[in-house]
């Protein structure tokens, strides 16, 4: 059973996918235990496999801490949040999610872009 934790405790995931601002990038950080490694690895694979074939899925990503770190970043760029809740409510993608090792904890959070004059654009 995979378990979700809220990156902000004030606006959760669901309130965020009720939010239509454009082009949003979801944040994830998974945690899992030190022998269940190759297992997170495989079965995200096959998660990503579905989660690129999406509509509306521009880029994904993943990246691991150093040192034998088992704490994992991805990023997945979306066209809209309505693209997420559709990946979210797809059957193959709900069947894949319990794929993942029981030690496997999820943070996720949506981003926007922030422009910052003369550092970063929007």
């Amino acid at each position: 059973m995979v378990k979700v934790i809220e990156f902000d405790e004030t606006v959760t995931l669901k309130t965020q996918l009720e939010e239509d601002v454009g082009s949003v990038i979801l944040i994830d950080k998974f945690t899992v235990n030190p022998e269940d490694v190759d297992h997170f690895l495989e079965t995200w694979a096959l998660v990503s496999e579905i989660v690129k074939k999406h509509p509306g899925v521009i880029s994904i990503q993943l990246h691991r801490g150093i040192a034998g770190s088992c704490v994992f970043v991805g990023y997945i760029v979306f066209e809209s949040t309505a693209t997420i809740k559709q990946l979210y409510d797809s059957p193959d993608f709900q069947s894949m999610i319990s794929e993942y090792p029981a030690s496997f904890v999820v943070t996720a959070h949506i981003f926007k872009k922030v422009a910052v004059p003369g550092i970063c654009v929007a």
